[in-house]
């Protein structure tokens, strides 16, 4: 009998020869439950996507109104689609101050794409300057973003003139000059393992790209929509960049993703040459209705202002003596261990007992917990109860 586990193997790619291959029929709030009626509590927020839970009313209800009127109707900026509209209207009043204007894509990595261009074209310059251990997507030119080699080498030649930093280093700040068009940066590297800046370095990185004229980029793909405990991490270094670049949290569960910026950058993306930049689904009238109800979810529930208090229960349930450290803010946190083995066996076993958690790319010695930012306190502490058991298995104690 052909099951659908066999059509995932055999059909669809893959990308690792070791899937988690669970099978999800279901999945609301914060729990998953599979084909076999098992359910698994979300600590990863299918990687920083459900913010605000798997399937939350809201966004249910505007996807499915949103169908009964219209679906694709244009390629991106031709047509006055109201979802799109209203949207980029309420990102405004959200972003950080003078970010007025929003190109809609498809994705965080296509998002990093279009900035990249927005910035090459805006300031006539060539050189991009990015960070060791940042992960940006991994399209051709966010993969040659990517400040680490193992991911990039099998995919080279990439895009040139790209020069790669050491993050909290300020004295490197130095090797951005008058010829680097933009910076871009993550306000806490993600796939690293969650490192938040050193104090004063985001503002000492606004200050050198003051001086040279360079764009300041800050991808906020998986830091934004509340995840760090302020509607953008940037925030709390109080440090405004020039475009901002989002996705992933930003859909309700819904696939979307925008670059911003001043309106009077953007523009130099309408002539030499005309559609500067294009995209057939971009701001698909769907997915900004769906994005649209969570950002309504996000300010009229008052999600992020109960971040801290999830970020605090953690810190506190979870003190094995295994656990070296745990970094990070908000819900964006890496619980480090003591090497990649004895991470993955803890993963393995919190499956087992109906927890989901993961890895980072750069830090495969730590777990990964970010879960919906509505998670029920009672749902995070008996996730960390399963991580703490699953923790003293493997120390064997």
């Amino acid at each position: 009998m052909i099951t659908p586990r066999h059509i995932f193997l055999q059909h669809l790619a893959q990308t690792s020869d070791s899937p988690l291959a669970l099978e999800i029929v279901k999945a609301e709030g914060s729990t998953m439950t599979d084909v076999n009626g098992k359910t698994y509590i979300d600590l990863i927020s299918g990687i920083g996507v459900s913010n605000i839970g798997h399937r939350h009313p809201a966004v249910v209800e505007a996807v499915k109104k949103q169908v009964d009127e219209y679906m694709h109707l244009m390629v991106y900026g031709e047509y006055v689609q109201s979802p799109q509209v209203m949207l980029a209207r309420r990102l405004a009043d959200v972003f950080p101050a003078s970010i007025d204007c929003t190109y809609f894509v498809n994705s965080g990595a296509e998002a990093i794409e279009g900035a990249m261009k927005l910035a090459k074209r805006h300031t006539g310059r060539t050189e991009l300057v990015s960070f060791r251990n940042a992960y940006h997507g991994s399209t051709h030119g966010a993969l040659s973003l990517m400040g680490d080699e193992f991911f990039k080498q099998a995919f080279r030649p990439l895009l040139p003139d790209i020069r790669h930093l050491n993050y909290n280093d300020t004295a490197a700040l130095k090797e951005i000059t008058e010829r680097t068009a933009a910076v871009i940066i993550e306000p806490v590297q993600g796939e690293a393992g969650a490192v938040v800046p050193n104090e004063g370095f985001l503002k000492a990185l606004r200050k050198r790209c003051n001086a040279t004229d360079t764009l300041l980029i800050f991808d906020e793909i998986q830091t934004g929509f509340g995840r760090t405990g302020t509607f953008f991490a940037c925030e709390h270094d109080n440090v405004v960049p020039d475009i901002i670049v989002v996705a992933k949290g930003m859909g309700g569960g819904m696939p979307i993703g925008a670059f911003a910026a001043p309106r009077n950058i953007m523009a130099s993306l309408m002539e030499n040459p005309v559609l500067g930049h294009i995209t057939t689904f971009g701001g698909h009238p769907v997915n900004c209705a769906a994005a649209l109800a969570c950002l309504d979810v996000l300010l009229t529930e008052q999600l992020i202002t109960g971040v801290a208090e999830r970020e605090q229960l953690i810190r506190t349930q979870l003190t094995h003596p295994a656990i070296s450290a745990i970094r990070g803010r908000g819900l964006l946190l890496a619980v480090l261990l003591p090497d990649a083995a004895f991470a993955r066996e803890v993963i393995k076993r919190c499956v087992e007992k109906g927890v989901v958690t993961d890895w980072f790319l750069f830090c495969d010695n730590a777990l990964r917990i970010a879960p919906p930012l509505n998670i029920r306190m009672y749902e995070l502490e008996q996730a960390c109860a399963v991580i703490q058991n699953a923790i003293s298995e493997v120390a064997g104690n």
